[in-house]
């Protein structure tokens, strides 16, 4: 028991030391509170196209099957609130969580350097580090981990700083002190399902992928759905409405990741810049950035979509 809370202690410290918000651990174990909301919403086509949602249904709810013995589950959190934000009012608006470095880059990085640190500090340990891109709920493991609640826009909540974060995991066959889940402080508020503009929350703490923007501006691939148009609200690579009208996200502060400061130029580009963006310019302003995900073709659409 000693031992297993000086491993847990060293682990926190550490994250803390990278740079990480917050650190949180759960027990590797069958996630059953998610797996009939998970099939419920597939059997939805909630997911839209994201085909990807349907693959390796177990393996999402138990980690086990992704990293054979393990045992916890280390949730960890990277903030990414930038200091500031576009310049122009009018310029076609992107997500904060794209301004600058692609944030698997950044995160793994930080995992290898955790994994790394626990082999040497604490002896054979087995583990995989998960950014968003492999089969796991990370805002299930986080909310488990005590880290914060899903609120009703289905993003993970915290009273101290909001929701502007990162969520990555690694997930190990070594036995840890476990925390244990938080308590829900949403309340009656409804300001994300009031404001989102494509009506994607459907019901509390149920969001419709399908009609999220940042579904269509990110992973549709095909033209965008006409019957959307004028409802963007100007944004032309994913959304930060639900998060940027919540309450508790008052409480954001600026990350201090020099990699995530965003290119020289991005904050200052006008309506007008965006809407002669050149594959020159896209590629230098976004050369290790997530919105490449998108394509220059991809931006291009969506920012044309938003054009009256």
């Amino acid at each position: 028991m000693q031992l297993r809370n000086k491993h847990t202690q060293l682990i926190k410290t550490e994250a803390k030391r990278l740079g990480f918000l917050s650190c949180g651990i759960s027990k590797a174990e069958f996630l059953e509170e998610e797996a009939p909301r998970l099939e419920n919403w597939l059997n939805k086509n909630m997911h839209g196209e994201m085909s990807y949602m349907e693959n390796h249904f177990d393996k999402r709810l138990d980690p086990t099957l992704l990293v054979p013995d393990s045992k916890s589950v280390i949730s960890l959190l990277l903030n990414y609130f930038p200091s500031e934000g576009q310049k122009d009012p009018e310029a076609p608006k992107l997500s904060k969580y794209a301004y600058g470095t692609d944030y698997h880059f950044v995160i793994k990085d930080k995992l290898k350097q955790l994994l790394n640190f626990i082999q040497e500090e604490i002896g054979e340990v087995h583990g995989r580090a998960f950014v968003d891109s492999a089969p796991v709920l990370d805002k299930a493991w986080a909310a488990k981990s005590g880290m914060g609640w899903i609120g009703k826009h289905s993003n993970l909540l915290t009273q101290q700083v909001g929701s502007f974060y990162f969520i990555a995991e690694l997930i190990v066959d070594l036995d840890l002190e476990y925390d244990s889940a938080t308590t829900d402080h949403c309340g009656s508020c409804t300001a994300c399902i009031d404001a989102c503009p494509t009506e994607a929350i459907v019901d509390q703490y149920v969001v419709d992928g399908s009609k999220c923007i940042s579904y269509f501006t990110i992973e549709l691939k095909e033209n965008l759905p006409e019957s959307y148009k004028g409802k963007f609200d100007d944004w032309m690579f994913g959304c930060d409405i639900c998060q940027d009208v919540c309450p508790w996200n008052r409480f954001s502060k600026p990350h201090n990741e020099p990699l995530f400061n965003p290119h020289p130029d991005l904050l200052s580009m006008t309506k007008n810049d965006w809407e002669e963006i050149s594959q020159e310019v896209f590629s230098k302003v976004f050369k290790k950035s997530a919105v490449k995900r998108t394509k220059f073709s991809g931006l291009k659409r969506n920012i044309e979509f938003l054009k009256e």
